[in-house]
C-alpha cells in the first residue's frame, strides 16, 4: 500500500509521497503514470517524492504524468515545500534540493508559499517568442485574447515542431491585462496537455514581459487555476536575480492506494 498526500498549487495538482525511507522505486515509470492517470489512479500533473538530502532539509524528486522523471516544477516545489512543512522538516524557512539544484523557500503566515527560482540561462529573442530554461523550458508568445484560444493545438503545434519534438518543450501564451498584470495558459510537456497553473512558465512569461514591454516587478499573473506573482531583480540585460514565485499551496486529501 502507498500512503500520499494529494497537494494543489494554483490547480497544478500533484501526488506527494513520504519517501524518506527510499521505499519508492524511481524506474518504475509504468507505475507513476498509472498512479497520475486521471481515470484509473489517483490523479495529477505529476508525482513528487519527499526524500532525506545531506546538507538540505529535503530534495524534490518529481516525475511529470507520464511517469518519467522531470526538470524542475514550480508550483510542484511550492506544494513540496508545504508538504515538507506538514512533515515537520522545517519551521518558516527551508532550503532543499530539485532537478536543477539547490532552492530556498519561505512559508508565510497565510500559508502562501515564495520559492525562489533558479535565474534562466541564455534568453532567446525570437522574432515571434521567446525561449529560456526557468528550471524547465519554455516557449513564451505573446497573444491579444487568450480566452478565446485553442491553447491544446497551439501548444501541441510548437511542441512537436521540428525543433522541440525529440525533446520537447512547455508553451506559453501570455496577454496583457494590466501595467503589471499578465494573463497565461500554458501546455505541458509530459503532462502533453494544458494545466490550470505552471510555476516555471509563470516565471519565464513574467522575464519575458519585462524584456518586452518593460514590465516591473513584482507581475500578478492569472492562470487557470489561480493568481500567481513573479518578483525578480533586473541586473543587466537578459540578467535576472532574486526571482521569487508566489502562490498558494494547499493540501487536497490523504489516502493511501494499492498500486
Amino acid at each position: 500500500m502507498i500512503n500520499f498526500w494529494k497537494y494543489q498549487g494554483a490547480g497544478n495538482d500533484f501526488i506527494m509521497i513520504d519517501d524518506r525511507e527510499n521505499t519508492f522505486d524511481i524506474t518504475d515509470h509504468e507505475k507513476v503514470a498509472f498512479l497520475c492517470h486521471r481515470r484509473f489512479g489517483v490523479g495529477g500533473d505529476g508525482l513528487i517524492l519527499i526524500r532525506l538530502k545531506e546538507g538540505y532539509d529535503f530534495e524534490m524528486v518529481y516525475f511529470n504524468a507520464d511517469g518519467h522523471l522531470g526538470s524542475m516544477c514550480g508550483n510542484g516545489g511550492r506544494c513540496a515545500v508545504r508538504f515538507a512543512h506538514t512533515l515537520g522538516l522545517f519551521d518558516t524557512d527551508t532550503s532543499f534540493w530539485a532537478a536543477d539544484g539547490a532552492h530556498e523557500a519561505t512559508l508565510d503566515d497565510q500559508k502562501t508559499v515564495h520559492l525562489k527560482m533558479n535565474p534562466p540561462g541564455e534568453i532567446e529573442n525570437n522574432s515571434d517568442h521567446y525561449f529560456m530554461d526557468t528550471g524547465s523550458p519554455h516557449y513564451v508568445r505573446f497573444e491579444k485574447d487568450i480566452t478565446n484560444f485553442d491553447a491544446v493545438a497551439e501548444g501541441k503545434d510548437v511542441r512537436y515542431n521540428d525543433r522541440f519534438a525529440k525533446e520537447g518543450t512547455n508553451v506559453n501564451f501570455a496577454e496583457v491585462t494590466g501595467e503589471q498584470a499578465l494573463s497565461v495558459r500554458t501546455y505541458e510537456r509530459g503532462v502533453e496537455d494544458e494545466t490550470y497553473a505552471c510555476g516555471t512558465g509563470v516565471t519565464a512569461c513574467a522575464i519575458a514581459a519585462n524584456i518586452e514591454l518593460g514590465m516591473q516587478s513584482p507581475i500578478e499573473i492569472k492562470v487557470l487555476g489561480g493568481i500567481l506573482g513573479v518578483g525578480f531583480q533586473k541586473v543587466s540585460e537578459g540578467n535576472y536575480t532574486d526571482i521569487i514565485l508566489s502562490g498558494p499551496a494547499t493540501p487536497v486529501f490523504k489516502a493511501e492506494i494499492d498500486a
